[in-house]
């Protein structure tokens, strides 16, 4: 994301990835107002009265919506923002929606201007830049699973398993060859050479893949390491603990999973952590709050009273030179978020 200008109440930005969208779905309120080049028909053109004609010219025009709700999923290439026309050539106080896609330039303001956690996640995403996706595939003798990986989630792209004939011929190493030799493939399809890739798995059936995917000719960067474990518990394993920083270091997720990780550790073993609102306020108000791990969406909340809570607990973390991570809800670490109430701290010491 780039941000082409500040405006009195907003800004105007680039998108430039399906990862930005996500951040823009999370600026997108109700009452904010998204500005951009859209498209609509124009009624006065069409042979259709007291209605708008089909065959009606479709203009292109700079629109402004006060935004009622938007609808995003994770790895999708758009986001659409549904809302009153606020400012056009015509059509003002009508519905309409706005796609947008990478490579769109919008303009965002809120009454009053955007809100610290807003302007933090903002500051951040531009930042930290446009990070490319990795492809992370964990390998088993007879199982592998493939999963895209972006700033802020985790997918399951495909999964394959070696069939038939028992244990004997699973075990067979010309079998299992061709097993990987199929899967290396749809591996090459699925992830483009500029994609890095990170191969994983206990055993050593993964560097056999590797050596696979070479010979097929897959030019990718490629990341061979060892997990303790096979599946997606490897694919979270290689997340939370380090694993894969090289290529994934700076990715909002890995932070996201490192901080929800670490906090489980902890209340596993007594230690300097505290989750829960009250808690969490309390320890916010005594700056013993190092890194809070917060649902995006909480501080977001519809619901006044919630998002007021959390606005003023991030800000006294901040002040206190805390960290706050906004989390989204696309990977495993996070529905253990969720679990604890959408909110995790990790403290400087242990509170009583």
């Amino acid at each position: 994301m780039r941000q082409i200008k500040k405006l009195d109440e907003g800004v105007r930005l680039r998108i430039e990835s399906e990862d930005d969208l996500w951040v823009l779905a999370q600026l997108c309120r109700p009452q904010s107002t998204l500005g951009m080049l859209s498209h609509r028909r124009d009624s006065t053109t069409g042979t259709k009265e007291d209605g708008r004609a089909k065959n009606a010219e479709r203009k292109p025009m700079w629109i402004v919506l006060e935004v009622e709700k938007t609808e995003f999923q994770a790895f999708t290439d758009n986001l659409r923002a549904h809302g009153i026309i606020k400012d056009a050539n015509f059509d003002i106080g009508l519905h309409h929606t706005h796609i947008i896609s990478p490579g769109d330039e919008i303009e965002l303001s809120f009454p009053g201007g955007l809100v610290k956690s807003d302007l933090i996640l903002l500051k951040e995403t531009i930042k930290s830049g446009s990070k490319a996706k990795s492809g992370l595939i964990v390998v088993e003798n007879d199982e592998i699973i493939l999963f895209e990986v972006t700033s802020h989630g985790i997918r399951d792209v495909s999964q394959f398993s070696m069939r038939g004939g028992g244990k004997r011929i699973s075990d067979s190493t010309s079998v299992r060859k061709g097993f990987f030799e199929r899967v290396a493939k749809e591996t090459a399809l699925v992830f483009t050479e500029k994609i890095p890739l990170v191969i994983c798995g206990p055993g050593l059936a993964r560097e056999q893949f590797e050596s696979i995917l070479r010979l097929i000719g897959a030019k990718n960067q490629i990341l061979n390491i060892a997990a303790s474990i096979g599946g997606r518990p490897a694919a979270n394993e290689v997340l939370a603990e380090g694993l894969a920083d090289s290529f994934l270091g700076e990715h909002a997720l890995v932070s996201q999973i490192k901080t929800i990780e670490e906090g489980l550790k902890r209340i596993s073993t007594n230690g300097a952590v505290s989750y829960g609102s009250r808690f969490i306020s309390e320890a916010a108000d005594a700056g013993a709050i190092e890194v809070l791990a917060i649902d995006a969406q909480l501080l977001r909340s519809l619901d006044s009273g919630i998002r007021e809570l959390w606005e003023s607990i991030s800000e006294t973390i901040i002040s206190s030179k805390g960290r706050v991570i906004q989390v989204s809800q696309d990977h495993d670490s996070a529905q253990q978020l969720m679990g604890l109430g959408g909110a995790l701290a990790l403290l400087r010491w242990k509170m009583d």
